[in-house]
């Protein structure tokens, strides 16, 4: 009683005071967002609802987030359920596949084919499993990783860059009509139609496109490579590629020329563009399936075109011709968008080399940890991220060094 009769003596400027802060630690609560400030997008939010929000969702704007990968590799799922979880991430295992125990018969072929490598069989049996698994759940989108992937501690904001780069290619202008949809790439959809060339749109002065409905990435597009080996941009002639390119300059996520590696010769993004640039374009050539989206009308066609036609080549090239539509059997071309460096990168963990492929022979010996063309790798800055030390991150790849 003697506490309430206190608060009654109080002024009712105090009052209102106390009043004030208690309803505002209320709204605080309210509207407080979990996880680590680090993930969360570096950009104001805008009045107007877009669903490029979907992307600081738990899957990255997809439906769902898969891994392929063998069951007995332990050591990788133990690292990826960890990193998954570092960043705020949903994924999902899809049992990967020895070679061994997939029956001739059960590889397709119109003629008499040379039976590859088992590491090889079993690796397209892996990835043909997840993109079943998307069409049999009728998934509208999914983002599909090998467990050796690795990524930057700022994917969402690299992947909302991504994503209004990917618009700009594939979106209609909002001035054009729905009868008549025009494009900032005159090469797309059909580059046959197009110019050899036309000039960079950069992404700093990003064309206004008619917003998505379905995607935040985009409305339509059957496949984005996020994850690779090696890419070349669209080749002036040869195969009818739409040849539109969005470029970043200066974008801080980006390691310095000299940390960039690719199978394909030459390198494409060194020889044409300064130091820190990024560049989204459709596929040409590429290799390595380390991470990569479709949507469900794209799954389908890849079951069709990879699962269904002859298995004359490991996954990852029958990718590039369903992508492409280069190569016997004819699986293309189809809307597949890129990006140089990759968003998801080849992680090395520390021991023998020997472990760090199922597929192909990386020799003998030791190595240490690494993470390739990654700045902050969520893997390599884990020790941090879970003491939540978030302002000791380490750059692997810092400028100079």
């Amino acid at each position: 009683m003697s506490a309430i009769l206190s608060v009654r003596r109080l002024p009712n400027s105090t009052l209102f005071a106390i009043t004030a802060f208690f309803l505002l630690s209320l709204y605080l609560l309210s509207t407080r967002r979990e996880g680590v400030s680090y993930f969360e997008a570096r950009r104001h939010r805008s009045p107007r609802p877009d669903i490029i929000d979907d992307i600081n969702n738990s899957t990255l704007g997809f439906e769902k987030i898969f891994v392929v990968g063998l069951p007995s590799r332990t050591d990788r799922r133990d690292g990826m359920v960890l990193q998954a979880a570092l960043s705020n991430i949903e994924i999902e295992f899809i049992d990967g596949v020895l070679g061994k125990d997939v029956p001739d018969k059960a590889l397709p072929s119109t003629q008499e084919l040379k039976r590859l490598e088992d590491p090889v069989v079993g690796a397209w049996r892996g990835h043909m499993n997840a993109i079943q698994e998307v069409v049999r759940r009728n998934l509208s989108s999914a983002l599909i990783m090998e467990d050796d992937a690795d990524w930057d501690v700022r994917i969402r904001d690299q992947l909302q860059d991504y994503a209004l780069s990917a618009r700009a290619l594939t979106q209609p202008l909002a001035s054009s009509s729905n009868s008549s949809p025009i494009y900032a790439d005159a090469t797309y959809p059909r580059a046959s139609n197009g110019p050899s060339s036309i000039p960079d749109i950069l992404f700093t002065n990003l064309p206004t496109t008619v917003p998505p409905a379905t995607s935040p990435y985009g409305d339509v597009w059957d496949l984005f490579w996020l994850g690779h080996c090696g890419m070349h941009f669209p080749f002036p002639y040869g195969p009818a590629l739409p040849k539109g390119r969005v470029v970043h300059l200066n974008d801080s996520t980006a390691p310095q020329k000299k940390h960039l590696w690719t199978i394909s010769s030459p390198h494409d993004l060194k020889e044409q563009y300064p130091e820190h640039t990024r560049v989204v374009h459709h596929v040409q050539d590429a290799c390595c399936s380390l991470a990569y989206a479709v949507t469900q009308t794209g799954a389908r066609r890849v079951l069709r075109e990879v699962g269904l036609k002859d298995m004359n080549e490991p996954f990852d090239l029958q990718l590039k011709s369903f992508c492409e539509g280069s190569g016997k059997p004819v699986r293309g071309p189809h809307n597949c968008l890129t990006v140089q460096p990759p968003l998801f990168n080849l992680h090395f963990s520390a021991g023998s080399k020997g472990s760090s492929s199922d597929i192909s022979d990386h020799g003998e010996g030791f190595q240490h940890e690494w993470t390739s063309m990654t700045r902050y790798s969520v893997r390599l800055n884990a020790d941090a991220l879970m003491d939540g030390r978030t302002d000791e991150l380490v750059d692997q790849l810092p400028d100079g060094e």
